[in-house]
């Protein structure tokens, strides 16, 4: 576990989080990698990501109906989240949620389930009955392989974090952010949102000083076991 004094820290809300990722002298404790392992691990991002875009179009095309028929309102969904050094992008999912969810969110606060500045509930009343097939299923996730292709992320990396959970962050957490967020991770196989908050920061950064190549493809190899488990799919 890394440990960090925060009794003189400032707060990350304190400043634009871009910038107060960039200022962060925690980034500076990743460890630097070859060029080629960064070359390779770009390479595969586009090559898998392009194929399965293409490969899942009419999986993409089921289940944008399977949405429309259950709950009114725009088949997509993003959200700003936070990527690498701290950068904000759109981040797509297909919607799980009835239309106007988030304006729910004051009404649900209550019924949060994780620890930390983390917001999850298990059975989201929020959430439409086709839509919480996907979530069990991982499937609302598949449009980040447009997030991927455009380089905002990788298939494998740190979850990417809403703004307003990275406000609440210890300083140390922002080593995560030296690295591409990702679809899949060391979080996303160990049981996702049934791991405890600490935890679930700790592997991020673990990931973030660690990563190679060859983590990555141990990484895939457990998400398919991780989804058919569906282990903290909620």
């Amino acid at each position: 576990m890394i440990a960090a004094s925060t009794a003189t820290a400032p707060r990350i809300a304190d400043a634009p989080i871009q910038e107060a990722v960039a200022r962060s002298h925690w980034l500076d404790a990743a460890r630097p990698v070859p060029r080629i392992w960064l070359v390779a691990k770009r390479a595969l991002d586009i090559v898998l990501s392009a194929l399965l875009l293409v490969a899942l179009a009419p999986l993409f095309v089921l289940i944008a109906l399977g949405i429309k028929l259950s709950s009114p309102g725009p088949v997509l969904f993003w959200q700003t989240r936070v990527g690498k050094g701290g950068r904000e992008f759109r981040f797509y999912k297909f919607r799980t949620m009835i239309d106007g969810a988030h304006l729910m969110h004051d009404d649900v606060s209550h019924l949060n389930e994780l620890d930390g500045p983390a917001f999850k509930i298990a059975d989201d009343p929020r959430v439409h009955d086709f839509g919480s097939l996907l979530r069990r299923a991982s499937l609302d996730e598949l449009p980040q392989l447009w997030n991927v292709l455009r380089g905002d992320m990788s298939l494998v990396g740190p979850r990417p974090a809403l703004p307003r959970e990275v406000a609440d962050y210890q300083p140390h957490y922002l080593q995560r952010f030296s690295v591409l967020p990702g679809i899949t991770g060391l979080w996303q196989v160990s049981g996702r949102a049934n791991v405890p908050f600490r935890r679930w920061m700790a592997m991020d950064v673990w990931y973030a000083r660690h990563w190679s190549p060859l983590l990555d493809v141990w990484i895939l190899s457990r998400t398919v076991p991780a989804v058919i488990r569906g282990e903290g799919a909620w």
